[in-house]
């Protein structure tokens, strides 16, 4: 692999906090108490561990309603079902480990909302594999609903897209408007713990310019997880499944821009590298020899007729830039992705006036000043 491959050549920057649309205040960010990493108290492995604490008395007395099944391998499908089923014992259980759950969330939100980078937050997306679940709907709700009671002034809601696909759709938003004028659609990818995802997106932008209309026409999902590949293993997989796409894109006569956005867990450096945070990945992601989109661009040089540029932010970044058509009523958001651990970023927009940026507007009045 070339160490002097540029993969963003006039675009941006990997792990940017400066985008078309917003400004990233923070993400990553790896809060703590007393107990310790605050995430592990809103993850889905905590509400798996609460759920288990209330069937306890039940297996106890041979009651439990949910057998001998343990609680972690039971499904979402499965217990949103119980919820609206007649065992009412069976559903009492989950709705006290969803009030149980909720009381954590709101409780890590708050310390969220506490920090410098939240200060003044106005609305909060909660996205992440627990959403995607009527059990996961109810636990925001109700944390909403605490969060309310307390007079904190913060709106609480479930992603719109689904989470799968948030994280997909939400590279649109790594790339400048300019791309989108001689294509209709780009690559994308969405790297996690247990899953390797890569789709192509169409970008709809000439039906809606704020990209409100995007969708994944095509995606694949590796579940490398039960692979256990190599760290190389994992990459020539990806670059096989991304060029695959390529040529069902080609086929179909898709105007594929020549750009792969990509989501991965972690602190993304500006090169491209991973700080921190990859440990759930296949083999050591953090290395100071291993470069996921100079890796990519090696692989996949052109695109149609024009050079790869590939870009790399954290996948709760990427996941709630999805949000950004939706979020121009306000001025502050976050996000907080309920999966393995908690993800979580925090926004600004960007506002524009007659197609300008405000911040350049601002910037030219007062140079003419002085």
């Amino acid at each position: 692999m070339a160490d002097d491959i540029v993969t963003t050549t006039g675009i941006a920057r990997h792990g940017a906090t400066r985008l078309p649309s917003v400004d990233v205040d923070s993400f990553n960010i790896e809060l703590k108490d007393e107990d310790g990493f605050l995430g592990d108290r809103a993850s889905k492995g905590a509400f798996r561990a609460i759920f288990d604490k209330w069937r306890k008395p039940l297996r106890e007395s041979d009651t439990d309603p949910f057998g001998d099944e343990p609680s972690d391998e039971i499904s979402k499908k499965k217990l949103d079902a119980i919820l609206v089923g007649d065992d009412l014992e069976a559903s009492a259980v989950l709705h006290s480990a969803i009030e149980e759950f909720a009381q954590e969330l709101a409780y890590v939100t708050r310390k969220f909302l506490k920090t410098k980078a939240w200060d003044k937050t106005e609305r909060i997306v909660v996205g992440g594999g627990f959403r995607d679940s009527r059990l996961g709907e109810l636990a925001i709700a109700r944390t909403q609903i605490i969060l309310k009671d307390e007079n904190l002034k913060v709106d609480l809601v479930p992603i719109r897209l689904h989470p799968d696909e948030a994280g997909l759709i939400g590279t649109l938003h790594l790339a400048p408007s300019w791309i989108f004028e001689a294509h209709d659609s780009i690559l994308a990818v969405d790297i996690g713990g247990t899953n390797i995802r890569c789709g192509v997106v169409e970008t709809r932008w000439k039906k809606a310019p704020d990209l409100s209309k995007a969708a994944v026409w095509k995606s694949e999902l590796w579940r490398h997880a039960d692979d256990e590949p190599t760290r190389e293993g994992a990459v020539k997989r990806l670059v096989k499944m991304l060029k695959d796409l390529i040529a069902a894109a080609e086929a179909e006569g898709l105007k594929l821009a020549p750009f792969i956005g990509i989501a991965c867990p972690g602190v993304i450096n500006e090169d491209g590298s991973i700080a921190k945070g990859a440990q759930n990945l296949p083999g050591n992601w953090e290395s100071s020899k291993f470069n996921l989109p100079a890796s990519l661009v090696e692989a996949i040089p052109q695109i149609g007729d024009h050079d790869t540029a590939v870009l790399m932010h954290n996948d709760g970044v990427a996941q709630g830039l999805s949000e950004v058509p939706f979020m121009q009523d306000v001025e502050r958001w976050g996000v907080l992705t309920i999966g393995t651990g908690l993800g979580n970023a925090r926004y600004t927009n960007r506002r524009k006036e007659n197609g300008k940026d405000k911040d350049d507007k601002k910037t030219k009045e007062k140079k003419a000043k002085d």
